[in-house]
């Protein structure tokens, strides 16, 4: 992406076309939802769209998931440079976090859209979505694991569609690296038609305003996003703000996160050194996870109504030495890096830019997932095989991430039991999960008290207890464990979370923060997450 200046741009028609991408990419997230099979692309929207110039640079993205989305330009510079000639009907898949992914459940694809007369692709479509089994170790592809090859199926980017022809040849070898296939295939398709609304609704925009219109105005939004973004920058504090965070990766051990973030004139610079080594698990991070998590903080503070795209993230640099924690190097496992350390990430950056913007900043929020996965296989049930609805014997993969308590504010208290910063996603309803899985939720509520105490309270945490009715493998990983979200300016910090296993005979254990058993049937999970930080210190609170 190169900045333009466009000061000819009709205002009427850039508000228009704004909101006719942001519709594509919206309709596109619409598509996948209704076509997928898994609960956790129908139910939790576990997946983002988006759509891109021709150039590769981000055009407009719908309002899914913060991690998703932020590293998604590097899927499509991985997908465009493997493929050296593009034609109508190409469809790239990739979920390699070393070639433009993020981890490996997170399967990508990308799909060029022609308009007009053009020989060259004048636009890209993208999806991205969480499946909840890519192989691997356990189910539900987040094991505990010490190198990349132990989380999955890799997937370079490759075409699985060429010139609107199937590779089933590497469908059919993907499928067979799972554990549920054809959940798999009914998730993939999803994205593909997801893709062809996508190419559709943009050549219906050409056919009707003209590919030059659509493609200039493409262009004005970016330049528009990249002035606001610039003009909002210049008016935060200039100067250089440091701060440190740490990361759970192994009982008491933990690895420290260092941030420096210069602000100067329109533009600002995130600098990561001092963080420490990757480590020998699954919570190292590649640098696309890293920079999802500082545009994700500008954007959320730079206000006002800027569109997402390549212009809003041209003034944000981010660098970090190589090998670190937040800027790992192949073999390195990433499975937790995506979901676990992009939340400190995004914690250990508002706390750098609490310093510039003590007004604007929250208390620390849950800081965590709480990623949970379950797998097994059913029961053998007579009737079902008869029925033909399921297949007796079958297995299954779940996953879910578990909100928490959002922090405090300078004008409120955190919201309980919700996701917060980098995932964006629903709970699975109950009924869902219990229609579809062998196991029941026996209680859903949230944990009062977890969030801390201040001026400003933090939100509570959540309490789901998991009953399995057939034996399971479970995976849980999770950090802000050993301690809780931070307060800011006088307010408490929040509870920790805590896993605790409830075997058959009524015994209670409690887990560690990455963990991984296969239970027997009639064992219980129970999960409390942590709660957010308060805001302002309690005296406060009372004198008022």
């Amino acid at each position: 992406y190169r900045s333009i200046c466009m000061p000819d741009a009709d205002p009427i028609l850039l508000e228009l076309y704004r909101h006719r991408f942001e519709g594509v990419a919206d309709e596109m997230g619409v598509t996948l939802r209704r076509t997928s099979h898994s609960p956790n692309i129908k139910e939790r929207l576990d997946f983002s769209c988006a759509v891109f110039d021709g150039g590769g640079a981000l055009v407009a993205q719908a309002a899914h998931i913060p991690v998703h989305l932020g590293a998604m330009p590097a899927s499509v510079d991985a997908a465009r440079a493997a493929v050296d000639t593009w034609a109508e009907g190409d469809v790239v898949i990739l979920n390699d976090p070393y070639a433009g992914g993020t981890h490996l459940p997170d399967v990508t694809m990308v799909s060029p859209v022609f308009v007009g007369t053009a020989d060259a692709p004048s636009f890209f479509v993208a999806s991205r979505a969480h499946h909840a089994d890519i192989g691997g170790m356990t189910p539900g592809s987040l094991p505990l694991a010490t190198e990349l090859v132990q989380e999955g199926t890799i997937i370079p980017p490759v075409k699985l569609v060429d010139g609107g022809t199937r590779n089933d040849a590497l469908l059919h070898t993907l499928l067979r690296n799972v554990r549920t296939p054809e959940e798999r295939r009914g998730d993939l398709s999803a994205q593909r038609a997801a893709h062809t609304v996508g190419a559709e609704r943009l050549q219906a925009l050409a056919e009707a305003h003209g590919a030059n219109e659509v493609t200039t105005y493409a262009r004005h939004l970016q330049a528009y996003s990249e002035r606001r973004t610039r003009a909002a920058l210049s008016d935060w504090p200039a100067g250089t703000y440091a701060f440190a965070d740490e990361l759970e990766v192994d009982g008491d051990e933990t690895v420290p996160i260092r941030v420096t973030a210069t602000v100067e004139g329109d533009a600002i610079t995130f600098d990561f050194a001092g963080t420490g080594d990757a480590v020998d698990g699954n919570l190292n991070a590649v640098l696309p996870i890293t920079k999802s998590a500082c545009y994700y903080v500008v954007q959320g503070l730079t206000r006002g109504d800027i569109p997402g795209n390549a212009g809003s993230l041209a003034p944000v640099s981010v660098t970090a030495p190589e090998g670190c924690l937040v800027n790992a190097e192949a073999p390195h496992a990433v499975a937790g890096g995506n979901v676990e350390t992009s939340q400190r990430i995004v914690d250990t950056v508002l706390g750098a830019l609490a310093q510039a913007l003590p007004d604007r900043v929250p208390a620390a929020g849950q800081g965590t997932m709480n990623n949970l996965t379950l797998g097994g296989t059913r029961p053998e049930r007579t009737e079902d095989v008869a029925s033909g609805l399921r297949p007796g014997g079958s297995p299954f993969a779940y996953y879910e991430t578990i909100g928490g308590g959002m922090g405090a504010h300078a004008d409120g208290d955190g919201l309980s039991g919700v996701h917060v910063h980098m995932t964006n996603t629903l709970n699975t309803p109950v009924e869902a999960l219990e229609q579809t899985y062998p196991f029941r939720i026996v209680a859903y509520r949230l944990r009062p008290g977890s969030g801390g105490a201040g001026r400003f309270r933090g939100g509570d945490g959540l309490v789901r207890v998991y009953e399995l009715l057939v034996p399971t493998t479970a995976t849980m990983l999770s950090t802000r464990r050993n301690r809780g979200p931070w307060g800011r300016n006088g307010g408490k910090p929040g509870a920790p979370g805590r896993t605790v296993l409830i075997h058959p005979d009524g015994r209670e254990e409690k887990l560690p923060a990455h963990v991984s058993r296969t239970l027997p049937a009639g064992s219980r999970v129970r999960v409390e997450t942590p709660g957010g930080g308060g805001f302002g210190t309690p005296a406060d609170k009372d004198a008022s």
